[in-house]
């Protein structure tokens, strides 16, 4: 049987951005805008998702990843009775919730850097950060130096081979699940986190709860020496993400294809996405609009843990500038959003159900069926079924002849109400509409 997250369908939420909280915290007033996003709740669940990624959450100064306290709900979205209830009506609803975790680095107003600020030599904390010497000062005006995150020096970095931090780290955790019951953790810049620490927190997490999920950020490299049986569960998938969009708008199914098999091994572990708090809104990356529902379809039935980034449902662009991501974070009610509502929603929705309903796109093995260009098919294999893709990038129709990979005498398409679709000599005839695609479902005959 499948974990949660190997079922699981994400829907990605950054809280500060959707709700329109101030860009900046004046560490005074609690404002709850958990009451706004409870009410996405059931949105949610209506788009077949059973997971959601929710952050950043702790008390920050400003963007969310410069952290002040790690064991607050940041005073911009509420209290720490008001998240708990949220994490609680999406447990009734059937969604395991996952949060950041931002523990490469911290604020300048953490308590263990003010620390530092303000005994130097003498601060028990002084060993708490990367690189910390007191012979030079800091950009920032410091009488110290220490080590930041890509040159942000509101970002310091924390020392994670000091036993103190890490205890310190997993003791945060364990409030988290404790206090919250939250299911796991997306780590943040887990690219440059320390190995030995990642290692440490697999193993002190699974004591926590024996399913807590690791996710981690992770953009270049060889995805598998993070994801393993002893660090992380799963890593997000940018290779992916990059042949995706660039895939539809070269008209090179290729570069998806080539991309899929490359990472095979660890594939289905990986965490999919179009697009993120990071990354240009895929209705903008697209240089064709009717790419969007291939794309999705794309997304939720290749391997993987598919996510979908608060408004893309809708169908919603941004662009990053040089100087703000503000485009990629927008403030949106639900009203608002609902007003967007399109027959991408309803595909969305859709193709959502299926993921859910079928084991074979969970863990099911991945087969390449027929390639060209523009047109591309690709079985996910279950036990005695296969879920077959067929995507068209044209603009024209395409007439395709399928291989199935297992005897079978018919086949149902899971995104119209329809007739079954006969297969001879062991090929699905098809035509796709251009822009479009189908989800089928095979089952094989019996006795094979």
């Amino acid at each position: 049987m499948s974990t949660w997250y190997e079922r699981g369908v994400f829907y990605h939420m950054y809280p500060l951005g959707m709700t329109g909280a101030p860009k900046h915290n004046d560490n005074t007033e609690t404002v709850n805008r958990f009451d706004e996003l409870n009410r996405w709740i059931p949105h949610i669940r209506s788009l077949g998702c059973s997971c959601l990624y929710i952050g950043p959450l702790f008390e920050s100064s400003s963007h969310g990843y410069d952290t002040r306290d790690y064991r607050t709900v940041d005073r911009r979205l509420g209290d720490n009775a008001a998240f708990k209830e949220f994490v609680s009506l999406c447990h009734e609803q059937g969604i395991r919730v996952v949060v950041d975790g931002v523990f490469n680095h911290t604020g300048r107003e953490f308590f263990a850097f003010k620390d530092i600020q303000e005994k130097r030599w003498d601060s028990p904390y002084k060993d708490w950060y990367r690189d910390v010497n007191f012979g030079c000062a800091s950009p920032m005006g410091d009488s110290f130096s220490y080590q930041a995150w890509q040159g942000h020096f509101e970002l310091p970095c924390l020392n994670l081979k000091n036993p103190q931090v890490k205890d310190y780290l997993f003791d945060v955790i364990r409030f988290w699940i404790q206090e919250f019951a939250i299911d796991g953790i997306r780590l943040d810049c887990a690219n440059v986190l320390d190995f030995d620490f990642m290692r440490d927190l697999r193993r002190e997490t699974a004591a926590m709860k024996e399913d807590f999920w690791l996710m981690g950020e992770v953009i270049h490299g060889d995805y598998g020496r993070w994801v393993n049986d002893e660090m992380l569960h799963s890593v997000t998938n940018y290779e992916l993400h990059k042949s995706i969009y660039s895939g539809f708008n070269d008209h090179n199914f290729f570069e998806i294809a080539h991309n899929v098999r490359r990472l095979e091994a660890i594939g289905r572990r990986l965490y999919t996405f179009v697009d993120n708090h990071d990354e240009d809104r895929i209705a903008s990356k697209l240089l064709k609009k009717e790419h969007l529902a291939p794309v999705y379809m794309c997304l939720m039935t290749l391997p993987g843990i598919p996510s979908i980034y608060y408004g893309g449902e809708w169908a919603i662009e941004g662009r990053r500038t040089r100087t703000s991501d503000d485009a990629l974070r927008p403030a949106i009610s639900l009203e608002d959003g609902e007003k967007f509502c399109s027959p991408l929603t309803d595909l969305i929705a859709r193709l959502g159900k299926i993921h859910g309903e079928n084991e074979a796109l969970h863990g099911g093995l991945y087969k390449e069926l027929l390639l060209t260009n523009r047109q591309y098919a690709y079985a996910r294999l279950g036990d005695g079924t296969a879920i077959i893709t067929a995507l068209n990038n044209d603009d024209a129709p395409a007439d395709l002849s399928i291989p199935v990979p297992i005897a079978a005498d018919e086949a149902k398409n899971l995104l119209e109400d329809g007739p079954s679709i006969p297969i001879t000599n062991g090929k699905i005839q098809l035509t796709i509409k251009g822009n479009w695609g189908a989800v089928l479902t095979v089952s094989s005959l019996p006795n094979h």
